[in-house]
């Protein structure tokens, strides 16, 4: 079981930044993938992007529409997950959401999930 926490969204100018915070406890977090989704108004939960641990290797993974502008990180001795978002655009406006999967996938069908934090990007 994991338990995940969200930090960090608020209300930014386009071509602003913003990071998010995913603090996750219960079981060590590196056996899990660890990703973020975002979710806007009247529209279907997408992937934004992910990493995960495997034989000594991290691997990253972004959507394309964020692709050079955000950056997903960890630390490991807090047990917590980042995005770094640079070069915001009013399109990024959405509920973000913090989650965990013992298997990575891009489709939104993740087994935990964080309370979600607001990203509003004014242009």
């Amino acid at each position: 079981q994991v338990q995940l926490v969200e930090s960090g969204g608020g209300l930014v100018q386009a071509g602003g930044s913003l990071r998010l915070s995913c603090r996750a406890s219960g079981r060590t977090f590196r056996s899990y993938a660890m990703g973020w989704f975002r979710q806007a108004p009247g529209k279907e939960r997408e992937f934004v992007a992910a990493m995960r641990w495997s034989g000594g290797s991290t691997y990253y993974y972004y959507a394309d529409s964020v692709k050079g502008r955000f950056t997903i990180s960890s630390d490991n001795v807090k047990n917590t997950v980042y995005l770094q978002m640079n070069s915001l655009k009013p399109d990024d406006t959405a509920m973000y959401y913090c989650a965990a999967d013992p298997v990575f996938s891009r489709a939104a069908d993740w087994d935990f999930w964080g309370q979600g934090t607001q990203v509003t990007v004014s242009s």
